[in-house]
């Protein structure tokens, strides 16, 4: 940078203006070439995150046919993501591949269901619902998932539920990690003993987010639903794991649709399903952001911070912004 300004010399006030409009026009030659200018944010705009420029979704379209696991982070109930997975699973589909699709919106215990369902062998939603104990492990309007599951159906696509049971969940809330995993319960879904609560950049990013939700407690009533969120994200990477352990032929990828949160800098889910894998393993991950126009700082925030390999901008939700904690 020392000595890029050196042949420009004022010579009088014409040779002045001149030399302004040409600082001017240096400045915005280096501001295109150290990074997109994200203050004109638009729907649809597709975000690599390494280069922080705008790409075609058909410029992604390579790296979808060779990854092992599709990871895509969604705000909850937003529609503009869902349409975002289906588009990437049509995609892939049009291309030849073979993808399946997990759900963090199923729990294990509905896993038989979900498989039922997608045969046919369940016609009711009402039964299917009930047996998949959506309820439960979920709750809330399944119209709003709906598209995914019957898209699954309609093309013949395998579908895994990503959660532990909500039991579960709630176990290591009221126990403790160490202790839940002593429980005969787990025993039932093959959880190791042993499930590390040392992972200090784990814990520099979520717990933060933990206490944000609800200020004011002292750290000791956070640990247990610290230790849930470590169970939830092992348990939904274990999944992951065992499809491709068994995965054979031409299958696949996996794309795995969750909460935003699942996916976030790789530390929750990504990163324990990648340490296990072998060399060659390929995964990407999407981080769907609804447009807020009053919160742009958070895109900014996301792309700067490489919250994901890719960020997509989508349209707002008909509950809108979506609540945050800090």
């Amino acid at each position: 940078m020392i000595g890029m300004f050196d042949s420009i010399r004022p010579r009088g006030p014409q040779s002045l203006w001149l030399t302004l409009v040409s600082v001017f026009l240096l400045l915005t030659e280096l501001s295109c070439a150290w990074g997109q200018d994200h203050t004109n944010y638009k729907i649809g705009q597709l975000f690599e995150v390494k280069t922080k420029q705008i790409i075609p979704l058909d410029e992604l379209t390579p790296k979808l046919m060779e990854a092992d696991v599709i990871y895509l982070g969604e705000e909850h109930y937003t529609p503009s993501h869902i349409e975002a997975a289906l588009k990437i699973l049509r995609m892939l589909l049009e291309k030849g591949r073979k993808p399946v699709l997990a759900l963090e919106m199923f729990g294990w215990d509905g896993q038989s269901a979900l498989d039922l369902y997608r045969k046919g062998q369940i016609q009711s939603e009402e039964q299917f619902l009930k047996e998949a104990a959506w309820e439960k492990n979920w709750g809330g309007d399944f119209k709003d998932y709906k598209p995914l599951v019957e898209f699954s159906k309609d093309h013949h696509i395998p579908l895994y539920a990503l959660n532990p049971p909500k039991d579960l969940v709630r176990l290591v809330r009221s126990k403790g990690l160490t202790e839940a995993l002593r429980d005969p319960s787990m025993r039932q879904w093959n959880i190791p003993e042993h499930i590390s609560l040392e992972d200090p950049e784990y814990r520099r990013v979520i717990f933060p987010q933990i206490t944000a939700c609800h200020p004011g407690y002292p750290d000791k009533v956070y640990q247990p639903f610290y230790e849930a969120s470590i169970f939830r994200d092992e348990g939904m990477a274990k999944v992951i794991k065992e499809y491709l352990q068994k995965q054979s032929g031409d299958v696949g990828p996996l794309v795995s649709y969750t909460g935003g949160g699942h996916i976030q800098y790789r530390l929750p889910v990504p990163n324990r399903v990648q340490k296990t894998q072998p060399p060659g393993f390929k995964d990407i991950s999407i981080y769907l952001i609804a447009l807020d126009p009053t919160r742009t700082e958070d895109i900014d925030q996301a792309i700067d911070e490489g919250i994901a390999d890719y960020v997509w901008l989508t349209e707002l939700g008909p509950r809108g912004p979506q609540p945050r904690c800090g």
